[in-house]
């Protein structure tokens, strides 16, 4: 759970030059294809026949659903792009997992914080689901058979209610004229929103200091300090199904060496030093020095070391350990990391990744080195967006 770990939300794109004439605000008539990675729809747009820019182009559009027919209007994209952005306004044949968003600022043009909250959440958790698989297929290269796949689905986390009010940590922007808002997606405009419904009611937003959380699983519990701006799980279940997953991953047993990296504040290390006990021994290494300071304090009996994963890992020379833990930031732990890990050649890696894309990319380099996709579980962390969190086990397989 590294203390630098996610973006935040909304992030919006870098300007580009225009490629041709402007498509933003025509619209559409169009049948919506499946999901993509990142809460989008694919949809194929017919372009004026008889003209230089005569032809499709394909579509990703936001507020829809599989099969549905739909009005999409463009919200970026010109005669020279390779694909556009687009909207929903209109549903003219709606999905049966389609409903009335329970937020009066998620949709078309509005906040860009919810992608899927016209979603029924069981059929968030399938998309989900979907997106996992095909990214696993694509960049992972797993056959679509396989039955860690066909058999995935994405699951609830204890205190979620409704998909709602679980954002135990919450940033609003200034709104023009007073108040709080939050952006439009992709834009700086912002939205005056009076009451964000994902948002716990005593979230807390971002500032100097540190809270104390506790964690429960199983029956044994721990505190953490945690910097306020910096990173923790914001679902309240997170934590608990998170561990559990790992440590059933793992089975981590007395004696074992395990290695926590991008380790936060000591979360998987405080519950690995229950397991390894006093002859075994867990080195964390994260990041963020605010939060591997904390990891000491939160973890005497683990060795905290403060500093840039594939730093450390290249200064830890040829140690050895029985088991890692690899929570990464979204862009994954990526090759030069993914080698210097089978390198000190552990039994067993659990890999906790909060974007398939990314996970799906190092299930390949690990494939190189031997090491298979073993298990693999999935949970809504982070309902009423695309979001996903994954713990997948990659067993060396020599």
């Amino acid at each position: 759970m590294s203390g630098t770990r996610r973006p935040p939300r909304g992030r919006r794109p870098r300007p580009k030059a225009a490629k041709g004439e402007s498509y933003v605000g025509r619209r559409f008539e169009v049948e919506v294809g499946p999901v993509a990675h990142g809460g989008h729809f694919v949809a194929r747009v017919q372009i004026e026949a008889g003209t230089s820019k005569e032809g499709s182009r394909v579509v990703f559009v936001r507020h829809a659903l599989p099969g549905e027919q739909v009005v999409v209007e463009i919200t970026e994209g010109t005669a020279g792009d390779r694909f556009w952005r687009g909207d929903a306004v209109s549903v003219l044949e709606e999905s049966p997992e389609r409903v009335v968003p329970p937020c009066p600022y998620a949709g078309p043009g509005l906040c860009g914080g919810c992608d899927l909250q016209h979603v029924s959440l069981s059929g968030q958790r399938d998309l989900k689901a979907t997106v996992l698989r095909e990214q696993l297929v694509r960049l992972g290269g797993l056959d679509a058979a396989d039955p860690l796949l066909t058999a995935l689905v994405v699951e609830a986390v204890p205190g979620d209610v409704d998909g709602l009010r679980w954002r135990t940590r919450q940033r609003y922007v200034a709104a023009p004229g007073g108040g709080r808002g939050m952006r439009k997606y992709r834009s700086h405009e912002v939205i005056p929103v009076d009451d964000c419904l994902i948002a716990a009611v005593d979230a807390r937003e971002p500032a100097p200091g540190t809270v104390v959380e506790r964690v429960d699983v199983g029956g044994v519990a721990h505190t953490f300090e945690v910097a306020t701006d910096g990173f923790w799980q914001v679902h309240p279940g997170a934590p608990e199904a998170l561990v559990s997953a790992v440590l059933a991953a793992l089975s981590p047993a007395p004696g074992d060496s395990a290695l926590d990296l991008y380790a936060g504040v000591g979360l998987f290390s405080a519950y690995l030093a229950d397991r390894v006990g006093p002859f075994g021994k867990v080195v964390a290494v994260e990041g963020d020095r605010t939060a591997s300071a904390l990891t000491a304090s939160n973890v005497p009996s683990a060795e905290a070391i403060a500093g840039d994963v594939g730093t450390v890992l290249a200064d830890l020379g040829e140690r050895s350990f029985d088991l890692v833990v690899l929570d990464p930031p979204r862009e994954g732990a990526r090759r030069a990391v993914v080698e210097a890990v089978v390198a000190r050649t552990p039994r067993k890696v659990a890999y906790v990744a909060c974007d398939p894309a990314a996970l799906a990319r190092d299930v390949a380099i690990f494939a190189e080195h031997g090491y298979r996709l073993r298990s693999l579980r999935a949970f809504d962390l982070f309902p009423m967006t695309h979001h996903v969190e994954a713990v997948a086990l990659l067993e060396r397989t020599d």
